[in-house]
């Protein structure tokens, strides 16, 4: 169910870019939709222009009492897949492995990075479902020989290219 349609959901990004700001533009997988309407998606947003600066592959978390509740989980192979095909479709973007990370064991998200994920979220939620911990984290970027980047602490007003 929603109130706003794809296009009204393209122009939104488009507006996004028009006002100088940055973008975070993904999907999920596991909604139901086929390899088409994935590759289909990945052709949309490497044509923008500029491309987004971040693009977040998530797996859908099926929540209890919600309709995709018995949605099945995604294979780890085709999220592997749709990190590489956006690594090659938008080359610069931070391709983030998001939601979903805690249900991959340390290979699967190791081939994840191999393949062409350079970010993740890092944190022990991600809104309201469960991420890997900090510490599982932590344990995984060192034996892979990477380290995270220091947070952000601009305040908002200056991220967001805005004079007080």
């Amino acid at each position: 169910v929603t109130s706003h349609t794809y296009e009204d959901r393209l122009r939104t990004i488009r507006n996004v870019q028009d006002a100088g700001m940055s973008v975070c533009c993904g999907g999920i997988l596991g909604l139901g939709e086929t390899i088409t309407d994935r590759l289909r998606m990945l052709e949309i947003i490497s044509n923008f222009d500029p491309q987004p600066e971040s693009v977040p592959i998530n797996s859908l978390m099926p929540m209890p009492g919600t309709p995709l509740a018995e949605n099945p989980q995604v294979d780890t192979f085709d999220i592997v897949r749709m990190i590489a095909v956006t690594r090659i479709a938008i080359p610069k973007a931070k391709v983030r492995l998001s939601a979903g990370r805690n249900r991959l064991s340390d290979e699967a998200q190791t081939l994840c990075f191999f393949a062409g994920a350079n970010s993740i979220f890092y944190g022990d939620k991600l809104l309201t479902a469960k991420n890997p911990s900090v510490e599982k984290d932590r344990i995984l970027l060192a034996k892979l020989g990477l380290s995270p980047l220091a947070p952000v602490t601009a305040p908002v007003s200056e991220l967001a290219g805005i004079s007080a």
